[in-house]
């Protein structure tokens, strides 16, 4: 891969995108960078502030993103909704990878089919996980000690001043919308569910305190399924008050991530995982962004083939968590 074209980040001067330009910026100081977004000012503060990095106004109504000629890149990241898929299409026509994070569980099948039309074109990382894959890939290194996984639940509680910038509060409205049904594997069979049963959920906080919350359909509960061959998972979501937040500090994020199976002496195993970040779902999110394009540029690993990729296919947990680590994320203990 050419290292000396830059990474084209869409959406590059918002939360999720500043933030991921701010983490490849330490990891690979020479990697060159491009701040794409609407408000060219604003794209240019951040450019400057990173160094080996430039600035432009895109248009994602566009097909060619509105992009001045001769430019070329090695990579294209969408950190905010590409809802026409110009962006997926730019990338696939100039063969360059492309990483996407805000799409829900129903407007990926616009995205499988692209990948699938054009399968040569350039390696396509679907990444619209919670945290950008980071609870997968947490489920999956937590599960490397169990011969047979039969249940993965999985929650996260988001700090209701932690929801993003405009860009993402108007994902979640969009998402929101479309759709209160939540998605589950229960006996291996994928089934989506409603009602009660999807949104009388609890989920507690590590401080004990408990937050209602909704069984929710997202990519993490089959990336999970499929990977491990669970047959039962699922996946709460809870928003409000964070345990940080009600002890003074910032808002914070929480997941838990809970499996019962056998070892491999064939006895019966439970493990619970349990982390935070006292900054919240911001740098997690751009950890998993991060982690994806390190994978989809070869910074980290053998370059992917061509083709659709989750998080799982390409990036290994136990770098992940160790990742995790080092940015900050902390356990909790009962």
């Amino acid at each position: 891969m050419e290292h000396s074209k830059s990474v084209l980040i869409l959406g590059g001067s918002g939360q999720a995108g500043a933030s991921t330009a701010a983490l490849l910026r330490r990891w690979h100081p020479e990697l060159p960078l491009t701040i794409a977004g609407r408000d060219l000012g604003r794209a240019q503060r951040v450019a400057d502030e990173l160094g080996a990095a430039d600035a432009v106004t895109i248009d994602l109504r566009r097909g060619d993103l509105g992009l001045p000629g001769g430019r070329s890149h090695s990579a294209v990241v969408a950190t905010v909704w590409d809802s026409r898929l110009n962006g997926l299409r730019y990338a696939q026509d100039h063969g360059l990878p492309y990483l996407s994070i805000s799409s829900g569980l129903m407007d990926l099948t616009p995205e499988v089919i692209a990948g699938a039309q054009r399968t040569t074109a350039a390696p396509i990382l679907l990444a619209s996980h919670c945290l950008a894959g980071l609870v997968v890939l947490a489920a999956l290194d937590a599960a490397r000690e169990f011969a047979h996984v039969e249940t993965v639940h999985m929650a996260a509680v988001l700090d209701e001043q932690d929801a993003g910038g405009p860009a993402a509060i108007e994902d979640m409205e969009r998402l929101m919308a479309v759709s209160m049904a939540g998605l589950v594997r229960r006996d291996g069979v994928f089934t989506w569910i409603g009602g009660a049963e999807a949104e009388a959920v609890e989920v507690a906080c590590a401080d004990g305190v408990v937050l209602p919350g909704q069984r929710v359909a997202i990519p993490d509960v089959p990336s999970v399924a499929l990977a491990t061959g669970a047959p039962n998972v699922h996946f709460d979501l809870a928003a409000g008050e964070s345990t940080s937040r009600r002890r003074g500090g910032p808002p914070s994020i929480e997941f838990r991530i809970d499996i019962e199976g056998t070892s491999p002496a064939g006895t019966p195993l439970t493990t619970t995982r349990h982390l935070t970040h006292p900054e919240g779902q911001r740098p997690l999110t751009a950890l998993g962004i991060t982690l994806g394009i390190e994978h989809l540029l070869g910074l980290h690993g053998p370059l992917p083939t061509p083709g659709l990729h989750t998080p799982e296919s390409l990036i290994d947990p136990t770098y992940a968590t160790t990742r995790m680590t080092e940015i900050g994320t902390l356990p909790i203990t009962p």
